[in-house]
């Protein structure tokens, strides 16, 4: 409760409405969210699995957890009609911007966009197309603004993505540097190591501040137990107006 309360009054004394939140209802609850799977094929063999989407499910389902609210988060899939029970939209450029934008304007502390899929040096994979680092800033300066916004990219090479996102009023965390491949994305991995990883992680920790590093741990540890090389290196930037408050914005117990 006191580390809500030191929040609270922290993100009160902002200038900008967009930095309030809702101390009683939890720092998360009035944020915009989205999770995003932008591929199923496998690595190498190309052959379908289920490996970002289980990713998209269990990340959003932890989020939530964590105090996001279940009616401000929506989840995108290259295949949303094996999903109908969770209802995911489909994982092309303009739904996910529309999606983003809509949830924004109900949900106005902050967004949250969250991408596991296959990578490359020009982007991140998005049903077959790459979706290019400036193209992902341009989609979520439209729909969030100077609000405090998460992003986490979960693909080999999304490095990429730092330099084009880093604004200070951003976090990014990605899966790999620029030049670096991630792992775990073949038809027999559950998730990618990333996604295991934060999935690992989010659990117990505090707030996201603190996940950056554990996540960034876990993963070189996760690669050195199987023997998987040159490391990935995932990538952790947080903007300076961020750094001082998001620690005061602690996830709800496990």
């Amino acid at each position: 409760m006191l580390w809500r309360l030191l929040g609270a009054l922290l993100l009160a004394a902002f200038a900008q409405p967009a930095f309030a939140a809702d101390a009683a209802a939890g720092p998360f609850s009035n944020w915009a969210a989205v999770v995003v799977s932008g591929d199923f094929h496998a690595s190498h063999t190309q052959n379908p699995t289920e490996t970002f989407d289980n990713a998209r499910r269990d990340v959003a389902a932890e989020l939530i957890r964590k105090g996001f609210s279940a009616a401000n988060l929506r989840q995108f899939s290259a295949r949303p009609e094996l999903y109908q029970t969770v209802n995911p939209g489909k994982a092309d450029l303009q739904p996910i911007y529309d999606g983003l934008r809509t949830l924004a304007e109900q949900a106005t502390s902050g967004c949250l966009v969250y991408f596991t899929s296959h990578g490359a040096p020009q982007g991140v994979v998005l049903d077959g197309h790459i979706l290019p680092p400036e193209l992902m800033d341009e989609m979520i300066s439209h729909a969030c603004g100077k609000r405090p916004t998460i992003v986490i990219i979960s693909a080999c090479f999304s490095g990429v993505f730092v330099p084009a996102l880093a604004d200070p009023n951003r976090l990014v965390l990605t899966a790999a540097r620029p030049d670096r491949s991630s792992f775990g994305c073949s038809e027999s991995d559950k998730y990618p190591y990333f996604d295991a990883c934060m999935l690992k992680v989010l659990p117990t920790a505090h707030d996201f501040v603190a996940l950056g590093p554990a996540v960034q741990a876990c993963v070189a540890q996760k690669e050195v137990e199987t023997g998987m090389s040159p490391p990935s290196e995932p990538q952790f930037y947080v903007g300076p107006a961020l750094r001082p408050i998001l620690p005061l914005m602690a996830f709800e117990p496990g």
